[in-house]
């Protein structure tokens, strides 16, 4: 048995099936990335054909096999995102007392999927369902910085792994997001906190932002992502943003949004 409660043999399996990330791996290359002795990769690799798991090629050198596939198809399948991505919402709701969405993109719009409204009396306006512009709001700019749209603003949001909208789309409201992610790094969708924009900021970045990314990368790894990705380095070491002052707070917001149209920030 293993110290976690597991079956000894069953990790050592699968920790030679997540070694082979390359197309192709000899025995000593497993050996050297699992701890395991070259003795025991065999005889575990073995079963792993057996099943379909892993292909042992002619000269040697091991890849994942169809079996692999099939499972990742099925996940797939039968994967829904409203049994995994609503309760993070109600998490983070707990957590930071304000609304809590997921959104996806869209064509030039970006779709409210799934939704969890603050307990409070005030707070913003958000449905599932709701659609709005791409181009404006965090969530929106989160969905297109990740999508490879170019630009200082938008490497600046794949640097900090988030986007902070304070009354972009209304005056009185405020948002923070950052990018959910799948496997192979593709891009799910965008998860963000809001609410009324002098609670926002009262809170502060400081404050939402690691609670955020936390959350993100809870769902990022039930999706099937890897939140370790060289391209994430935003969420292990997150970009420290100068603190200031109420008012101070408020004008630098101003200086990165300017105010529009009264509907929501998101």
């Amino acid at each position: 048995m293993s110290d976690e409660g597991g079956v000894a043999a069953v990790d050592r399996a699968l920790t030679i099936l997540d070694a082979l990330t390359d197309e192709k791996t000899s025995l000593a290359e497993l050996s050297k990335r699992t701890g395991l002795y070259k003795s025991t990769v065999l005889r575990l690799a073995k079963s792993l054909e057996k099943f379909g798991y892993m292909i042992r090629s002619e000269d040697g050198n091991y890849r994942l096999g169809s079996k692999v596939l099939l499972l990742g198809s099925l996940y797939q399948r039968h994967f829904k995102t409203s049994e995994v991505v609503p309760p993070v919402l109600r998490k983070l709701v707990d957590e930071l007392q304000e609304g809590a969405s997921f959104y996806i993109a869209d064509g030039d719009r970006r779709v409210v999927l799934h939704r969890m409204d603050a307990t409070r009396a005030v707070r913003d306006s958000v449905h599932e369902g709701d659609r709005f512009p791409l181009t404006s709001g965090a969530s929106g700019h989160v969905l297109r910085a990740f999508s490879g749209t170019r630009g200082e603003r938008f490497d600046l949001i794949r640097e900090t792994m988030y986007a902070a909208s304070y009354g972009e789309r209304d005056p009185e409201t405020a948002a923070i997001s950052c990018p959910v992610f799948g496997h192979s790094d593709r891009l799910v969708g965008a998860l963000s906190i809001s609410g009324p924009r002098y609670r926002i900021e009262a809170l502060g970045e400081d404050k939402i932002v690691p609670i955020l990314f936390k959350h993100a990368q809870s769902l990022t790894r039930t999706f099937g992502g890897n939140i370790s990705s060289p391209s994430f380095t935003g969420w292990l070491k997150p970009a420290k943003r100068k603190k200031a002052g109420a008012g101070e707070a408020t004008a630098a917001a101003a200086r990165r949004v300017a105010p529009a149209s009264r509907t929501n920030d998101g």
